[in-house]
């Protein structure tokens, strides 16, 4: 209820769903704004958009770039800017006006602003006469990064504004006059790590954008210098991309520093051949790779190499690089989001260490060994040459170690992270306590020290890699004093707008497990694991966790970049330039081979992004290379109605169906999906042809796989091959009835009649509850080594398996999977220590050691996706795919029929706003506490007994101003409620 003061205030501005952005590359940006209310049922009618030059004109009488006029519409999310061109590296400010739903307008909306970049994309148009230069006379891959940089007077007065537009073939750290280049996070400045990211650097490159007004104060010298190192463009990691050389890539910076003076003047550094740019690869940086970690020889820094008045005639020149003859038609673009950044509110100090001795017998030494987490964040120390210190941070996560060392010059300290302990079980890598990292593979990925050796400590973090790690092991070559060591976490997901709690401890784990795999995995692309020799964008993981991403973090231009990426690999690295590939950007595991369920990320990613947000903007960018890929398909296949071939099947089901089941369940669910955009898109003729398709490819479904043989309806799930490759003790026989096969088939309606539905349901709810009965019925089945109520679903069933299961009822069922413990199970790899989510069910445990170690990261999100069932059915909040972006959405918490929960809190930040749906059981009285923003509605489902007592206060809630009550059925009472704060109580028996 509303306290009758009207706090109704616009708030939330975004431009390109960014707020406040630099380097905004849009010809049309799109705006976005929320209006928070506590009145009920507030709404906007109309709104107008006004942009200008400076603030001073930001008013409806002198707006003087675009005035939208007042627009009758509802819209707040993705409003497109239709005025005059915008001009290049150029500052607008801009605002909304917004009516409510009596016409009355609404207060004054805070002032924005939003700043263009060069607007071009050939790499020549804006920059200057910016080349791509690399030291001289290096060769690819000799020892040293290259240090860059380029001291010149300013030629003005006063500096009014200084711009930095930067890009490399690799990545880098950029300095302006002796200070490292930031950006602004959570109100401080931090570093970002591994810049400009990772694309397929022969079609695009991304540039940033900087504001280093700040950095040229009170100088009339200016220096601009940067640290290159061999990021993504020269790896292992880009073995078989275009791009790759066996010979190894020069690296290149590409940048522009503009400066505007008060008198109007302007001045330009560029990166050019012969304009005083110097370099070497004689400092500290002595090797970086992405896999193997970095090596710094602090003998060798060059103090104040960044700033002004350094002597660098000794240093090489450097020449113009030979990218764009390699590759002409590369575009240089604006990068569309945010940089992965190190985020310190994230941050870990240690929360043990143990120091061990003895070498092989590896002897843990009392005195120097501090398990209270108190004493461990602050303890200091002495290591000695045998010694190795394990230091524990108590949470998986991905970024880099911060260290403090005191020794002498030369030292050689060794710091090499690891996800887990050695145990005395199968599979260990060393003794017990040791830092496990068999599961690293070919990967080094470590962080080596060389102390220069100052008496008052040296302290160093990595910038030109990173790490996926809970545990650190460090070894010296000399004695030395370790004072002071914290994780530094990394990540391109650097906003939560969901929250999810319960009061089951073991939930709220996995809850964690889930939100840290996410933070560690989006680090400039979705990857997959981000500790060994893979890191990458596999598309199956993207799709399969895209909804759980974004109901946890404000990823819409993470995803829709990921999304332009993935169409630059269709085109490339994909089958005829038609298929999507199975990973994104081009890298060591590419092949065009038929890979349904990975393939298909190009058609559920912009699907996904453009439910959760409501703009359709990534469906019209994709809509060409979606039907490329779907006419691709049925070039292949013609009228069979099947699917191109799944060669990775369920990935890592423990109960295996048939790669052609999988390949033709995506085929009917990508066809699905591209009828319901083409209707949303007004693409008329599409999303009947779509219809048609999906009912063609249903028939040939049916008729394949459901047999009615002998009275008994029968999924031949078996019927084909089981994936070609299947690691590690993974099954390999194809199974009928299968898990995932049964969960599609109820997913996308699969079938002809009701009662195979309900006999579909019946097969699932027995394979699932795997009793003594189901196992005598099923000797050869691999359910037979498991316990009751496990799932048996791999990569690609188990984001539908929580969702079939509440959708056809099975609720009890639902919740029995999340609590149990046992393998397989979400819960068993919390019982056995986990702080993120595992790539393998039976990654661990503590009986048995490890699982197999070729495929066994312990930091893989695609398991995760269960928090968007916990999001949609638990918490009860869930999208409505009729209206996207929330603007209606349903509220329908369903209930624990366990009792283990008994009370939930969740929230997602909608684009109109936050949602909430918190709830209570209690000695049969349910207690709701809900928010619907403004300017959207919700269709409340709320568990009771008796529709008369559900009540707000003392009030029956179908009886309270601007709801409307829709009926009554099955222990669900249903509403339709306007915008606002509700406080709701029923009675459940």
């Amino acid at each position: 209820m509303t306290d009758g003061v009207d706090r109704t205030a616009v708030e939330g501005l975004t431009v390109e769903h960014r707020t406040t952005p630099l380097g905004v590359d849009a010809a049309r940006p799109r705006f976005g704004w929320r209006t928070a209310s506590r009145v009920r049922g507030r709404r906007q009618t109309a709104y107008r958009v006004l942009v200008a030059s400076t603030p001073d004109r930001l008013t409806a009488r002198h707006a003087d770039v675009w005035d939208s006029g007042r627009v009758d519409s509802a819209d707040s999310v993705a409003v497109r800017y239709a005025g005059p061109p915008l001009k290049p590296s150029t500052r607008y400010h801009w605002t909304v006006e917004v009516w409510d739903e009596n016409g009355r307008r609404l207060p004054d909306a805070p002032t924005d602003r939003f700043e263009t970049g060069l607007l071009s994309t050939d790499g020549v148009t804006g920059w200057d006469g910016a080349r791509w230069i690399t030291m001289a006379g290096k060769a690819p891959n000799s020892p040293g990064a290259p240090l860059l940089r380029k001291q010149t007077a300013l030629t003005g007065g006063r500096v009014h504004e200084a711009r930095l537009y930067i890009s490399a073939l690799g990545v880098y750290d950029a300095h302006v006059n002796g200070r490292r280049v930031t950006v602004p996070q959570d109100g401080r400045p931090t570093r970002e790590l591994l810049t400009p990211g990772w694309t397929n650097y022969d079609t695009t490159v991304s540039y940033f954008t900087y504001e280093v007004t700040g950095l040229l104060a009170d100088e009339r010298q200016v220096t601009l210098a940067a640290v290159l190192g061999n990021g993504w463009y020269n790896g292992r990691i880009s073995e078989n991309s275009v791009y790759y050389s066996e010979d190894g890539n020069r690296l290149a910076l590409k940048a522009k520093l503009l400066i505007r003076y008060e008198d109007g003047s302007t001045q330009t550094v560029v990166t050019a051949p012969g304009d005083g740019w110097r370099a070497t690869d004689t400092g500290p940086y002595r090797a970086d790779d992405l896999y193997d970690g970095q090596t710094y020889d602090a003998r060798r820094e060059l103090p104040g190499w960044t700033a002004n008045g350094f002597d660098a005639s000794a240093w090489s020149g450097v020449e113009e690089h030979d990218f764009t003859t390699r590759f002409p038609g590369s575009r240089l673009v604006a990068y569309p989001g945010e940089s992965a950044r190190l985020m310190p509110r994230w941050d870990r100090g240690p929360r043990s260490i143990a120091v061990h001795t003895g070498g092989s017998d590896f002897v843990a030494d009392p005195d120097r060994t501090v398990t209270d987490p108190a004493r461990a964040a602050t303890a200091s120390i002495t290591l000695h040459p045998g010694d190795t210190a394990v230091i524990d941070f108590g949470q998986n996560l991905v970024g880099v170690p911060r260290y403090t060392l005191r020794g002498p010059a030369g030292t050689r300290v060794t710091f090499a992270p690891g996800e887990t302990l050695n145990g005395t079980g199968a599979g260990a890598d060393g003794p017990e306590g040791s830092v496990y990292r068999a599961n690293l593979r070919t990967a080094e990925a470590s962080s080596i020290y060389i102390l220069k050796g100052d008496p008052k400590g040296e302290t160093h973090q990595d910038s030109l890699t990173f790490y996926g790690f809970r545990y650190l092991s460090v070894t010296t070559t000399d004695t030395v004093t370790l004072t002071e060591v914290t994780a530094r976490v990394a990540t391109s997901a650097l906003r939560d707008i969901g929250d999810l709690t319960t009061d089951a401890p073991d939930i709220n784990q996995l809850i964690s497990n889930v939100r840290w795999g996410q933070r560690g995995n989006y680090l400039w692309v979705p990857t997959d694991c981000p500790q060994r020799d893979e890191r990458c964008g596999w598309t199956g993981d993207t799709q399969v966790f895209a909804g759980t991403g974004l109901y946890n973090a404000d990823a819409v231009a993470f995803l829709s970049h990921f999304q332009d990426i993935l169409l630059d690999s269709q085109r490339t690295y994909g089958a005829d330039g038609a298929q999507f590939p199975w990973i994104a950007p081009g890298a060591r595991y590419n092949e065009p081979v038929p890979a349904s369920g990975w393939a298909d990320c190009g058609i559920v990613v912009p699907w996904t992004v453009w439910q959760m947000s409501g703009d359709s903007t990534i469906v019209d960018r994709s809509w060409d290379a979606m039907t490329a890929y779907m006419d691709w398909i049925h070039a292949r296949t013609g009228g069979t109605g099947a699917g191109q071939g799944a060669i990775f099947g369920d990935w890592l089901a423990f109960q295996v169906t048939s790669t052609q089941l999988v390949s033709d369940a995506y085929y009917a669910y990508s066809t699905r999906l591209m009828a319901d955009m083409a209707r949303a898109t007004g693409r008329t003729a599409e999303a009947h042809a779509y219809d048609e398709l999906f009912a063609r490819i249903k028939r040939a479904f049916v008729t394949r796989y459901l047999s009615a043989e002998g009275g008994r309806l029968t999924v031949r799930s078996s019927l084909g091959d089981p994936p070609p490759y299947t690691p590690g003790d993974s099954p390999t026989q194809t199974e009928d009835d299968s898990q995932t096969a049964l969960l599609w088939i109820l997913r996308l309606g699969l079938y002809d009649t009701d009662e195979q539905r309900r006999r579909l349901v019946e097969l699932l709810a027995q394979n699932i509850g795997n009793s003594a009965a189901y196992k005598a019925a099923h000797p050869d089945s691999t359910r037979v080594g498991h316990a009751e109520n496990t799932l048996s679903v791999g990569f690609l069933g188990v984001n539908v398996l929580a969702p079939v299961l509440t959708e056809e009822g099975q609720v009890e069922l639902a919740y029995e999977l999340l609590h149990q413990d046992a393998m397989p199970s979400w819960l068993y790899s919390v019982k056995n220590g986990a702080t993120t989510v595992w790539e393998r069910w039976n990654s661990y445990s503590k009986e048995d050691g490890f699982g197999p170690v070729e495929m066994n990261s312990f930091n893989h999100y695609s398991y995760g996706a269960i928090m968007e069932w916990m999001y949609e059915s638990m918490a009860g909040i869930a999208k409505d795919p009729a209206h996207p972006g929330f603007k209606h959405f349903y509220l329908r918490p369903h209930l624990d029929p366990t009792g283990r929960i008994t009370r939930v809190t969740g929230s997602h930040r909608s684009p109109y706003g936050e949602i909430v749906s918190a709830w209570t059981v209690r000695e049969s009285r349910f207690t709701h506490r809900i928010a619907v923003p403004a300017n959207s509605t919700a269709t409340l489902r709320i568990p009771t007994a008796d529709p008369d007592s559900v009540c707000e206060g003392r009030t029956p809630l179908s009886r309270v101003r601007g709801v409307r009550h829709l009926g009554f059925e099955d222990g669900v009472a249903s509403y339709e409620l306007p915008s606002g704060r509700y406080e709701l109580t029923s009675a459940l028996a």
